[in-house]
């Protein structure tokens, strides 16, 4: 495979207080064939710099990470590098209640662009509706790192979402509380869980927590994010170890998967990995029916239907 030149990766960290991490990979592999056309990316954050490598947006305190720079115009040449047409822009804990950079991505990029708020207990309705406007289609909680919602306030973040039919997004580890899920399923919206439910991948499929997830997944009860693969192992590549998870979720329910890259893939230990190695997982995983489910129909499903 060819390396394709993106942009060259900004290596000045944000100054903070906080733990600084890796900057995306400057070039991506290309793909062994191509993606279908309407390709979602349903997982992406940017991290926009002003010109002098400041935040353009200011973080939040406490924060567990601190990312380094990574702009709007860098995520554009790498999914047009893969072929990616849509893309889900999702809040991240970083930037805490504060959605001025969230409003205006969407603002900007609304005609490919959806987008996952973080919404509070006592987030203004007014925030919400608008948010709505400009295309967020769900609230995401962060149950596993600094900056997250405690567990209680979880149901009273539903009642303030349910009435614009928003999803809600959780990040966790499904085996923490193994329960968990099964609660969160059943407050009566759309449940999507991130990276594959968060467990290493060497206890996955052995954990109670993981096997609720796939149980809800296959009565159609919850929604799975096939993404950060490298947060579960420490491979960089191919990922064999997550396989089994992969295929397992894919054998429970293909209609209940979404694909995303989680670029620029913050907060992880290095190497840093390659976009196109992404890409290609999940090629070697699917057959082009599949790779149309979940790349395009499932992600339509659950972002662009109003």
């Amino acid at each position: 495979m060819n390396d394709i030149t993106i942009a060259q990766a900004l290596t000045k960290v944000f100054a903070t207080p906080a733990p600084a991490y890796l900057p995306f990979k400057a070039g991506v592999k290309w793909p062994s064939r191509a993606l279908p056309a309407g390709t979602c990316d349903c997982h992406f954050h940017i991290f926009e710099p002003t010109p002098q490598g400041t935040p353009a947006y200011p973080f939040a305190e406490p924060r567990s990470y601190t990312p380094t720079p990574a702009s709007l115009g860098d995520y554009r040449t790498m999914i047009n590098a893969l072929g990616i047409e849509r893309a889900v822009l999702v809040h991240p804990s970083v930037y805490g209640s504060d959605h001025s950079s969230f409003e205006h991505w969407l603002t900007v990029c609304g005609s490919w662009m959806r987008g996952v708020a973080v919404a509070k207990p006592d987030t203004p309705l007014a925030d919400i509706e608008r948010w709505h406007r400009l295309g967020a289609r769900g609230t995401r909680c962060n149950a596993l790192f600094d900056g997250g919602v405690p567990e209680d306030a979880i149901p009273r973040i539903v009642d303030r979402v349910r009435a614009f039919g928003w999803h809600l997004q959780v990040l966790m580890n499904v085996n923490r509380d193994p329960r968990q899920v099964i609660d969160l399923a059943a407050l009566g919206v759309p449940l999507v869980v991130d990276h594959c439910g968060h467990v290493p991948a060497s206890e996955a499929l052995d954990s109670p927590g993981f096997n609720n997830l796939l149980a809800l997944v296959r009565e159609g009860r919850a929604w799975v994010k096939l993404s950060g693969l490298y947060r579960l192992t420490p491979q960089r590549t191919r990922f064999s170890d997550a396989e089994p998870l992969v295929e397992a979720l894919m054998r429970a329910n293909m209609a209940q998967l979404v694909w995303g890259s989680d670029w620029p893939h913050p907060a992880i230990a290095p190497p840093m990995v390659d976009d196109g190695d992404l890409v290609q997982t999940l090629l070697d995983a699917c057959s082009d029916e599949e790779l149309q489910q979940i790349l395009v129909d499932n992600p339509t499903r659950l972002y662009w239907s109003d």
